[in-house]
């Protein structure tokens, strides 16, 4: 089973690009993320046209997540949003059962800059989806949760810790609620494959960051051991964070490819 996850940074703007990432990949369910679209504006037709549906979640101009599958398949249990959000109105968490895995996908608060009042919400809101998760979630069940974490684990997935320690995505109170999140029995599946990896998945625009190698991986895959025994690789799609021959430019983040063994 494959799972590829990208945060697109606005569906409508990048739609022929992931169409073409889903003849590409052939997954067999797209997690998106800030998809800035709302569900009655959501292109439906042009993925049904492609041989796809959708189960959205969605938020004009800001947020939003998606979950693609093919036509003829079920996601079953759909969940929008999490019991105890802080921020409700913002639509950032879709959850549904897909070929017996409860897939989580998220799109976490970014915190623009550590001590501002969206910081704080940040960490408000990683609390709360550690406290749901807490009472949801059982290490012996199968779930897997991917997305864009906004918060990159440890050293080896930012390009320079030192510039980067103490800033927003590399700061100690972001690191602590994502290794309690982590501690109700998730392991993060790219470290399982690649213990030694340094594949990152976001590139800021300026500067050439992505030319320079200057990049963070802050887009996981989390799995219960369930999920984790059955992963198989997980991959960085780079290419896809290139211009390429699209008319339009790439998302600052690169899709993230899980494979699972049946």
């Amino acid at each position: 089973m494959r799972v590829v996850s990208w945060n697109v940074n606005s569906l409508r703007r990048r739609l022929p690009r992931v169409l073409g990432l889903l003849e590409r990949h052939e997954p067999d369910l797209l997690c998106l993320q800030e998809t800035k679209v709302s569900d009655d504006e959501f292109p439906h037709q042009d993925f049904h046209d492609a041989g796809w549906e959708a189960v959205v979640h969605g938020q004009r101009t800001y947020n939003g997540v998606a979950m693609v599958h093919r036509r003829g398949e079920q996601l079953e249990d759909v969940q929008r949003g999490f019991p105890g959000d802080p921020v409700p109105e913002e639509a950032r968490v879709l959850v549904a059962t897909f070929r017996g895995v409860r897939v989580a996908n998220l799109y976490v608060i970014n915190g623009q800059e550590v001590g501002s009042e969206k910081y704080e919400r940040k960490l408000r809101w990683l609390d709360a989806l550690q406290a749901w998760l807490a009472e949801a979630l059982a290490p012996a069940d199968p779930w897997l949760l991917v997305g864009d974490f906004n918060v990159a684990p440890g050293d080896e997935d930012v390009w320079d810790p030192e510039v980067w320690r103490g800033r927003i995505m590399f700061s100690e109170p972001e690191h602590e609620r994502l290794e309690r999140l982590m501690g109700l029995g998730l392991e993060d599946l790219y470290r399982r494959v690649h213990p030694d990896g340094r594949d990152f998945t976001w590139w800021d625009y300026r500067g050439g960051a992505f030319h320079r190698k200057h990049g963070l991986r802050i887009d996981l895959a989390l799995g219960t051991p369930p999920v984790a025994r059955r992963c198989r690789d997980v991959a960085v799609d780079r290419d896809e964070r290139k211009k390429g021959a699209w008319e339009v430019g790439p998302s600052d983040h690169a899709p993230l490819v899980v494979d699972l063994e049946d």
